[in-house]
C-alpha cells in the first residue's frame, strides 16, 4: 500500500521545485517517492542522482531524522505521516 510522505526541500534546491519547501507523495519506498519527485521535477533529479539507482554522494537523506545509508538505503520502507528530508552535504574547511 502507497502512504502519504512528506519530502522536505532544502533552501538550495528549491529552484528545482517551482520554491516549494517541502512537497506531498505516495509511495511504500524511498525509491518510489524519489522516482515519483523527480518524475515531476527532473531537474532535480539531475542534481539528487548520479545514476538511475544511486544518489550523489554529497547528497544525505533522512527518513525521520534517521540516515537511509544505515537503514535500506532506497530500499527503506516507508510509512503514512514519514517525513524524508533531503540535506545536501557542506564542504569546507
Amino acid at each position: 500500500m502507497s502512504s502519504a510522505v512528506t519530502v522536505l526541500i532544502p533552501t538550495a534546491l528549491r529552484p528545482q521545485v517551482e520554491g516549494k519547501e517541502s512537497i506531498n507523495l505516495h509511495g511504500s519506498s524511498v525509491k518510489q517517492i524519489f522516482a515519483s519527485l523527480t518524475g515531476e521535477y527532473p531537474e532535480l533529479g539531475k542534481r539528487l542522482f548520479k545514476s538511475d539507482s544511486e544518489l550523489n554522494r554529497f547528497i544525505n537523506v533522512y527518513l525521520n531524522d534517521e540516515d537511509i545509508r544505515f537503514l535500506d538505503n532506497l530500499d527503506t520502507a516507508v510509512s503514512s505521516g514519514d517525513e524524508l528530508s533531503i540535506v545536501p552535504a557542506i564542504a569546507g574547511g
